[in-house]
């Protein structure tokens, strides 16, 4: 009997896993319920002390159950945030703690499906984090031991890019130089690489490599400046105190448009600032909105709001981000312009990384001829054009919008371990 080989992808965004047989096809796991795929959330249930994962975790949150959701875990790895805790209930709980029990979750849905934890290959961005070497070590270190606490015994790394091309490259009949395009839920990866079927059966694929780079800008970004652009001036963002000497602080605003820091702003202390601020400042009705996201645990619900119109604007000229529930009825409109204007510093950074690497890989733009894209950011149409439009000859790739990683990774198990 053929032994399965492990791909563990721990997206920021979604997550999957992959299994492959040595000279087999790769296949996904089910990992919630029929599904494929998985929201990288959590949510711990206070009156049951569950643990809800994935789609569950969003649902439960949605619907107003008590408890602590966690989401985009993977954009605090490497981050002073790693050094903290946050309360769950009675009990305080480290984000090493959390990465670990998502991963266990995983773990225990592939040992389901006839998959071992012994050996795999886990996912990881090119830069966990820009520009700082140290932390970037921290970051895969600190993956590496959520996971060996968790029944991951054997874990090496491959990065994302080179796990998307290696599950295009089977679909080849002849030798290609790609450029893989991956924009994730917190990072975007950039990779020139050599592809065909004789390369593929080399174990060693490093001078195939021709260039990597990275930034760390992926989906919650965009939805980041979106909500900044759009929702959080609603709130009171730009608004000035009575006197008109000084705007409020901006940093309440900016942590309430962050996914993975909109949970430690529930605190009485940041409660007792919103209510110091409301008494001296010029509008104090928008600050009453951002009081009730904090008293009623709301701001994931407004961020996951934005993200549906941020996704809707892919096919859509406008959408409405709306929130509405006892207490705050709220909606503004937006337009793919206005998206598109909010997102433009960000394009910018992808499209000046990708020039990074085909500098890097000592190749012209002409001499692309595939382009891989990969992850749910890559379907932005501001995005995409930035990612394609310098190649108009090269092919466009199929792929799976959000399993090529996972099933990438497992042909890479299946190289390494079989």
């Amino acid at each position: 009997m053929s032994r399965f080989h492990c791909g563990v992808d721990f997206g920021t965004t979604n997550s999957t896993v992959g299994l492959c047989a040595s000279g087999a096809d790769p296949i996904l796991v089910p990992v919630e319920g029929d599904q494929v795929t998985i929201p990288s959330a959590l949510f711990f249930g206070l009156d049951d002390g569950r643990v809800r994962f994935g789609r569950a975790a969003v649902h439960d949150y949605m619907e107003g159950v008590d408890g602590r959701f966690m989401r985009a875990l993977k954009s605090i790895l490497g981050s002073s945030l790693m050094k903290e805790t946050t309360q769950v209930g009675r009990n305080r709980m480290t984000f090493q703690g959390m990465i670990g029990r998502f991963l266990r979750h995983l773990r225990e849905q592939l040992e389901k499906a006839g998959g071992e934890a012994d050996q795999v290959v886990f996912g990881r961005p090119v830069f966990f984090v820009d520009g700082d070497e140290a932390a970037d070590r921290a970051a895969q270190d600190q993956l590496a031991a959520a996971g060996h606490a968790e029944g991951f015994r054997h874990i090496e790394f491959q990065f994302e890019p080179v796990a998307a091309a290696l599950h295009v490259e089977r679909t080849l009949n002849a030798e290609a130089l790609a450029l893989v395009v991956d924009i994730g839920g917190g990072t975007s990866d950039f990779s020139v690489l050599r592809l065909s079927p004789e390369r593929s059966q080399k174990i060693d694929r490093r001078d195939d490599i021709l260039s990597t780079t990275g930034v760390h800008v992926g989906g919650t970004d965009f939805d980041r400046w979106l909500s900044i652009a759009r929702v959080m001036p609603h709130f009171g963002l730009g608004t000035k105190t009575r006197d008109g000497k000084r705007h409020l602080p901006v940093w309440y605003f900016n942590d309430m448009a962050t996914w993975h820091r909109i949970n430690q702003l529930y605190t009485a202390r940041t409660l007792r600032d919103i209510h110091e601020l409301m008494r001296e400042a010029a509008e104090p009705a928008k600050l009453a909105r951002y009081e009730h996201l904090l008293e009623h645990r709301s701001g994931h619900r407004l961020a996951a709001q934005v993200e549906a119109a941020k996704i809707e604007l892919t096919d859509a000229p406008e959408a409405v981000i709306r929130l509405k529930e006892p207490g705050l009825s709220f909606e503004v409109p937006v337009t793919r312009g206005e998206f598109e204007a909010a997102s433009s510093q960000l394009v910018a950074r992808i499209s000046g990384a990708i020039g990074d690497a085909l500098q890097d890989a000592g190749v012209e733009a002409g001499a692309i001829d595939t382009v891989i894209l990969t992850g749910g950011g890559a379907q932005v149409p501001l995005v995409k054009a930035a990612a394609t439009s310098r190649f108009p000859g090269a092919r466009i790739a199929p792929s799976d919008q959000f399993g090529s990683v996972g099933l990438g990774l497992a042909i890479d198990a299946a190289r390494r371990f079989g």
